[in-house]
């Protein structure tokens, strides 16, 4: 083994993939070929490695590099070089030469043990001196971490994340457990998590391995809805993934339970076996839904039918018999459900029963599971209604930075209503936490529609309370003339009942386009996206269209849709910056989407006069300005709050000229066009067609093959999720233990 050592004049080659690098190094004033793993290195870095040479066939001789560490370069010219590479978060050329010209061969030193004395710099405040000096420490941790866990097939992007979650603990971390990985860093799955151990040594029998396996396998039955997994099918599944036999995996799934790592339950035919939240959480809210419905309330002193008649009178209305009955079961009744299609009136009874609680004088508190359902709400209502999680007063334990809500048993919400729409998109864990925060005596009304698609996250909340006939239930099944005049409403609504759709009816708003190749789809989107549709009704193609697919892959999948759409909708200009993340361009004007919640991101409006915090998955945006000196990009969401994002953390940001139906529950667009083409069959159901349609307020466009279309129709098979709530609430009425 061959030591050398030198600064690092051009990258040849990187792939971002397994860090593969061919870089020119200057070394003992000559410049040699390096080849290897070295996923950190930069231009202008004076590095050390260890290696041997070796004499490629074509390419002459090279140094073959295993391992190399990274040196404090020795010229000014080599620290003006490494410093304006773009590593360091503040400093970019112009801001390299600066200080390199006031610290000389002592500015790396300055960096990193007295960052604020930069302050002596034109340009640089205290604020600034303390990022820089802070992005080179992380810098630094970060570029030893790659080095040490490159060895083991970690790659880069995924270092990052780790060093975020861990910080200096990281390599202790990994190297201890690299079970832990998949369980607390996204994309990192268990079979990486896996495959690492196995170059660590670690015995495939070992009882690590097969708990984090079996642990494992409930998580990810999680992404598919479930709260449990019955026991055969547990270990069914962790046996495959793990590739040992069953008897092992036995043995420990008991083991786990006296850890009380997981739950064993007691069930009809074998045993269900839950994570431990999951299991609390179901029976809580079973707990709390009886509790809460049981409540005795002192007779209201009210004639609902005069109340009801004046409302109808002051707002033009005339409501239905079921609406009528929702409005007294809302004043009767501790928790109900209302529940029904488009164009039944949800809206407008739920606005009644505001109004005859208001002149009540109570405290009603309105909330949605997401940011833009409860924009909807409050669009709809008039009043104020907050996501689940701000009403929860969401927020961060101290010790190990968990979300943890305020709002809870031991501080309950001062309410004496609370209204919760969209409830389909609520999983079994949030509603369980609602629930919580809920005094006794408190009204609790549900809104949604138990056709749409359920939860992304587990359970079958809204369904599992509806077909347990404990709940007092109102569906709403009369469409009002006004709203038979929506193409989109009877045809959603048919879609319900698998009929055949009426398409193309002249003048109206659900039009279908038929093509048969992929390729003709997609033109024929991008088209109606970018000239047709706005020229035709005069919109907005950015704000007023939304594309909806099925899936991610795929011609007409998200991610292909996506970059066709930038590239006619928001495309390449010299005086429009962008930036490469990974294998996506982001440009200023891009609209994109924030894909999971992020409960701290600051933001402030325009001219900074007011701000807050809360940026949530599925909210809309578009890119306002990238600073590429300082590594942060602007979004612009709701038309005034500005929120910013450094670089690494734009893993949370999505592209949504496109997205995916799932996504777009509890929104809804003046315009969508939905690709109809082959898609594996879960994909090609009813509910996520009828989901889709039902998002758009104006026009539905279907482009596509007919005959998916009605096979769409026609599969209303609705993939099962282990979830026993329905089972817990029929219990309490099967054991007369319900009040009637």
């Amino acid at each position: 083994m061959e030591k050398i050592k030198g600064m690092v004049v051009e990258i040849v080659f990187k792939n971002d993939d397994n860090g593969y690098t061919v870089a020119a190094l200057e070394h003992s004033n000559d410049e040699v070929t390096i080849v290897g793993c070295m996923p950190t290195i930069t231009v202008g870095e004076t590095i050390e490695l260890d290696g041997k040479w070796i004499n490629h066939k074509m390419y002459g001789p090279q140094f073959e590099v295993s391992s190399f560490i990274p040196c404090t370069p020795e010229s000014e010219e080599g620290i003006y070089i490494y410093l304006s590479a773009g590593l360091i978060k503040g400093i970019g050329p112009k801001m390299a030469r600066k200080i390199v010209d006031v610290f000389g061969l002592n500015t790396l030193d300055i960096i990193q043990m007295n960052p604020e004395k930069l302050t002596q710099v034109d340009g640089i405040g205290k604020k600034k001196a303390e990022t820089i000096g802070k992005s080179f420490q992380d810098n630094r941790e970060l570029r030893n971490l790659i080095i040490s866990l490159s060895k083991y097939g970690i790659t880069p992007n995924y270092c990052l994340k780790i060093y975020k979650k861990y910080k200096n603990k990281s390599i202790q971390i990994v190297e201890t457990n690299p079970y832990k990985l998949a369980e607390d860093i996204r994309g990192i799955g268990f079979k990486l998590a896996d495959n690492i151990a196995t170059k660590m040594g670690i015995d495939r029998h070992s009882k690590d391995r097969i708990s984090q396996g079996i642990i494992y396998t409930l998580t990810q039955s999680l992404s598919e809805g479930h709260t449990y997994l019955p026991k055969s099918k547990l270990i069914k599944e962790a046996s495959k993934l793990l590739e040992i036999n069953d008897e092992y995996i036995k043995d420990i799934v008991f083991k786990l339970a006296l850890d009380q790592k997981i739950q064993i339950e007691k069930g009809p035919v074998e045993d269900n076996i839950y994570l431990i939240p999951y299991y609390i959480s179901e029976n809580g809210v079973c707990k709390k839904l009886i509790e809460l419905s049981q409540y005795e309330f002192d007779d209201i002193k009210l004639n609902i039918d005069k109340e009801i008649s004046s409302i109808e009178k002051e707002d033009n209305i005339t409501l239905a018999n079921n609406q009528k009955e929702a409005v007294i079961q809302a004043l009767q009744k501790g928790v109900m459900v209302v529940t029904g299609g488009p164009g039944t009136g949800k809206t407008t009874t739920i606005n009644t029963i505001i109004k005859i609680f208001e002149n009540l004088k109570m405290n009603i508190y309105l909330s949605a599971p997401t940011g833009r359902a409860a924009k909807r709400m409050s669009e709809t209502t008039g009043k104020e209604a907050k996501t689940i999680h701000r009403l929860l007063e969401m927020g961060y334990s101290s010790e190990d930075e968990e979300m943890v809500f305020m709002k809870s048993e031991d501080d309950q919400l001062d309410a004496d209503v609370v209204i919760i729409d969209e409830v389909s998109m609520v999983d079994i864990l949030l509603m369980y936490n609602l629930l919580k925060a809920i005094k006794p005596g408190t009204r609790v009304i549900l809104v949604g529609d138990s056709d749409q698609l359920p939860s992304v996250g587990a359970g079958n909340v809204l369904k599992d309370i509806i077909d347990s006939n404990i709940i007092k239930v109102v569906k709403l099944d009369e469409i009002f003339r006004q709203a038979k005049e929506s193409m989109i409403v009877v045809n959603a609504h048919k879609i319900n009942k698998g009929e055949k759709l009426d398409l193309n009816v002249k003048g109206k708003d659900f039009y279908f386009i038929p093509k048969y190749e992929k390729e003709d789809i997609l033109k024929e989107i991008v088209n109606l996206a970018h000239k047709r549709l706005p020229d035709y009704y005069k919109i907005d193609n950015l704000k007023d269209i939304q594309i909806l697919s099925p899936m991610r892959k795929g011609d007409t999948g998200v991610f292909n849709l996506n970059l066709c759409l930038q590239n006619v909708l928001n495309p390449n200009d010299k005086f429009k910056v962008e930036e490469k993340f990974q294998k996506r361009i982001f440009r200023v004007g891009d609209k994109v989407m924030q894909i999971k919640n992020n409960y701290t991101k600051k933001w402030k409006n325009d001219d900074e006069t007011k701000d807050g915090e809360g940026v949530y998955n599925g909210d809309i945006g578009y890119i306002y300005h990238i600073d590429k000196e300082e590594k942060i990009v602007y979004i612009l969401f709701d038309e005034y709050k500005i929120a910013q994002y450094d670089y690494n953390e734009l893993d949370e940001i999505d592209h949504s000229f496109c997205t995916t139906i799932h996504k777009s529950q509890g929104s809804e667009f003046p315009v969508v066009i939905i690709p109809i083409t082959w898609a594996p069959p879960m994909l090609l159901t009813r509910n996520l067609l009828y989901t889709a349609v039902t998002r758009a307020k104006e026009l539905v466009v279907l482009v596509g093959d007919i005959k998916y279309l009605d096979y769409m129709v026609k599969n209303n098979k609705i993939y099962d999720r282990y979830s026993n709530l329905n089972i817990k609430l029929s219990r309490f009425k099967d054991e007369g233990l319900l009040v009637e």
